[in-house]
């Protein structure tokens, strides 16, 4: 069982900045794939970014695209999440998640990760 810990989320004004982080209780954590998703209540866990186990393969959904950088430090068990001009669309509970995937090509669909930390809120005001 890996734990994952979010935090970093909160309110910001339309157009500012948050750094999401998420810490993994796992020896092994390099060998991991990550991933960050949102969820808006009465909606599906929607897919943000997702990065490859050695960090060299990096992907997003379009719409955060250019706003949003996904990072990995391993040495410190953490993913990142870094966003810039925030939207009021941002707004949601954002998950990290992962997968013991040694592939190239990270998972980009919930169902592809079986562990998931507890949500961070992100809140965009207009």
């Amino acid at each position: 069982q890996v734990q994952l810990v979010e935090s970093g989320g909160g309110l910001v004004q339309a157009g500012g900045s948050l750094r999401l982080s998420c810490t993994a209780a796992e020896r092994t954590f390099e060998v991991y794939a990550m991933g960050w998703f949102r969820q808006v209540p009465g909606k599906e866990r929607q897919f943000v970014a997702a990065i490859s186990w050695n960090g060299a393969n990096l992907y997003y959904t379009d719409s955060v695209n250019g706003r949003f950088t996904i990072s990995r430090d391993n040495a410190k068990n953490t993913v990142y999440l870094q966003m810039h001009r925030l939207k009021p669309e941002d707004t949601a509970v954002y998950y990290c998640a992962a997968r013991n995937l040694r592939l190239a090509q990270p998972p980009t669909t919930p169902s592809e990760y079986n562990y998931w930390g507890q949500g961070t809120q992100v809140t965009v005001s207009s």
